[in-house]
């Protein structure tokens, strides 16, 4: 039986009273924040884009391909066909040896989104012994103090047994460089070495000296060389 003054105090048409919520600790979670430097390139809608890559790797995404949609970069077509050029020894008469590339430095365009052929920036088989005593102290002395570039060398060595010939490709990345350049050259340069496919030897360069013939040697084959360009290392 209920009381009268019970069921006065509470009132029939009440609803129930209900308990007092508690909240746990760590729950609920806290709200995501927007997103507010995101690459629309990697999949994420809103935000700006600083240009960096993100903290941690995007699922599903290999970090190779976020380093090429971070930097956008496409490679010219002539870039390819140097590289072709070089790497295939075909046949040729001694004038088109000559004609031949030793060397090569390529740069990023104007507006940062091609990889192309540096003007003026090469050495030629036939320069060499003739207008170039030393082609790889030519070779570095064409890359800038302040800026990066990327190389393809036509590498002349001998090892204890045998004279060799093999390309060997650069990323120059000096120490006077601005940041944002070292940034672009080294998220893009995954794009171009894809194009080079078969390269032996990679070198990345933050001065000259690591430049010099001893760490050249080391790269093409340790103490198994014994003369670079024609000099002993």
């Amino acid at each position: 039986m209920i009381h009268c003054e019970q069921a006065v105090g509470r009132g029939l048409g009440d609803p129930p009273t209900l308990p007092k919520t508690r909240t746990v600790k760590g729950y609920p979670p806290p709200s995501p924040k927007k997103v507010t430097e995101a690459s629309p390139q990697l999949g994420v809608p809103e935000g700006r884009w600083n240009g960096a890559l993100p903290d941690r790797p995007l699922p599903g995404l290999p970090v190779a391909q976020q380093r090429r949609a971070a930097s956008g970069v496409q490679v010219a077509d002539e870039v390819c066909r140097i590289f072709y050029d070089m790497k295939v020894r075909k046949c040729s008469t001694p004038e088109e040896i000559k004609k031949r590339k030793k060397a090569v430095i390529f740069c990023l365009s104007a507006d940062k989104k091609c990889i192309i052929v540096e003007e003026g920036k090469e050495i030629l088989v036939g320069d060499v012994g003739v207008t170039i005593t030393d082609p790889f102290k030519h070779f570095v002395g064409m890359l800038p103090e302040k800026d990066c570039r990327y190389a393809l060398y036509d590498a002349s060595f001998e090892t204890k047994e045998s004279r060799k010939e093999e390309l060997m490709f650069f990323l120059w990345a000096p120490e006077l460089a601005p940041l944002k350049s070292k940034m672009i050259y080294a998220s893009s340069k995954d794009a171009i070495k894809k194009k080079f496919q078969g390269i032996k030897h990679e070198c990345q360069a933050n001065g000259p000296e690591d430049l010099n013939r001893a760490c050249i040697a080391e790269k093409l084959g340790g103490s198994l060389i014994v003369a670079f360009e024609g000099c002993p290392v």
